[in-house]
């Protein structure tokens, strides 16, 4: 897998499905702005992402024309369930560096499955993505975000209604696409 085509996939999945669909109205402005960072874990197991997300923190941190950082990690909980659990250490280790209330942590999986839900439900896509990926977002700035919205509190329902009415067959594809179409051919 070549870091370079990942981060293209998750880029035009943020292009194409977050900015796209709309299901994040606070995304567009930085991604036209160029303030948010795609980078590629070489993580094969949780400590060395756990040093990466370290990292990324750090970076956030002495980097304040960053606003958010999208940090991609294919090599490492391809599991959701494990992945799930994961976000119990990203979280602690914000407590552990006092970064708690300054970043938060927003989860997207290939196979994201909210509680309650069937796996294979509509709903889930807004929160699946190309690769298992941690979004690292800057707490100040998405409270001004979500101050400024006319409906923060409509924005799931609505995104649950579009995942519906786009249907399971077409998310699945517009999914795949984004992998499929920045593929490097081979030699």
């Amino acid at each position: 897998m070549v870091e370079a085509e990942v981060a293209n996939a998750t880029r035009k999945w943020v292009e194409g499905v977050v900015v796209g669909y709309n299901l994040c109205p606070f995304a567009k402005r930085e991604l036209l702005h160029d303030r948010v960072r795609f980078v590629v874990s070489e993580a094969t197991d949780e400590d060395s992402l756990l040093q990466s997300l370290h990292a990324e923190l750090q970076r956030l941190n002495d980097e304040p024309e960053i606003e958010t950082t999208v940090l991609i990690h294919p090599g490492v909980l391809q599991d959701f369930a494990a992945y799930n659990e994961f976000l119990d250490a990203a979280d602690g280790l914000l407590a552990y560096l006092e970064l708690d209330g300054i970043y938060q942590v927003a989860s997207f999986h290939p196979d994201y499955q909210f509680e309650g839900t069937e796996p294979d439900a509509a709903e889930n896509y807004t929160n699946r993505s190309p690769y298992p990926m941690l979004h690292l977002l800057r707490e100040a700035s998405l409270e001004a975000a979500i101050d400024s919205h006319p409906d923060v509190d409509g924005i799931p329902g609505r995104n649950i209604k579009l995942m519906e009415e786009l249907g399971v067959e077409q998310l699945r594809d517009v999914l795949a696409n984004c992998v499929k179409e920045t593929k490097t051919p081979r030699e």
